[in-house]
């Protein structure tokens, strides 16, 4: 069996509709003999051949699966980052509740345990990490977990206090609505 049909018939095994990212050590494991400059020529052609999408460096979409519920960016936002303590906040969760008048398309902002990064997505956005020193333990309060973006997200509080302390722009705030949510 060729290593791009070994890679095949295991993510048509392992992909469903909520696992269909994975990276390049994910799919490192359905390939284990190969070295990863084998596996990056692989993976390149599972690209060509449309069996897998790339989303990004390192993070590849499994097609067969149809996520189409528009919450692929937010997916690969956790999966990039998913040993670091990350949270959506800024201008996403603020114009979420409608604070801000723009409404980011095809960018989402989060803040991270991990460093400064914006990741380009091509055609399906950008993510872009603002770093913070504050720990889980002192949000507690004021983070949910949402499980359909596999996320956790700050309150409008959170989001007015992260917009501050990191020097954003607000002029597109609503203070009226911003004030009666906060």
């Amino acid at each position: 069996m060729t290593p791009l049909n070994q890679l095949s018939e295991t993510l048509k095994k392992l992909a469903n509709p909520k696992h269909y990212l994975f990276t390049t050590s994910d799919l490192s494991s359905a390939l284990p003999n190969h070295s990863h400059a084998a596996l990056l020529v692989v993976l390149s052609r599972a690209v060509k051949s449309g069996l897998l999408q790339r989303v990004c460096r390192g993070l590849y979409l499994y097609p067969e699966t149809n996520p189409h519920d528009g919450l692929l960016l937010y997916h690969a936002a956790a999966k990039l980052r998913a040993g670091d303590f990350n949270y959506l906040s800024l201008e996403s969760i603020l114009s979420d509740a409608g604070v801000i008048s723009q409404v980011p398309m095809g960018w989402i902002t989060l803040m991270s345990s991990g460093r400064n990064r914006i990741v380009d997505c091509g055609r399906f956005g950008r993510i872009e990490y603002i770093h913070t020193r504050r720990p889980a333990a002192k949000l507690v309060g004021q983070l949910s977990w949402d499980g359909r973006i596999h996320l956790w997200r700050a309150s409008v509080a959170l989001a007015m206090k992260d917009l501050k302390h990191t020097h954003r722009s607000q002029d597109l705030i609503d203070w009226e609505i911003a004030n009666e949510l906060v």
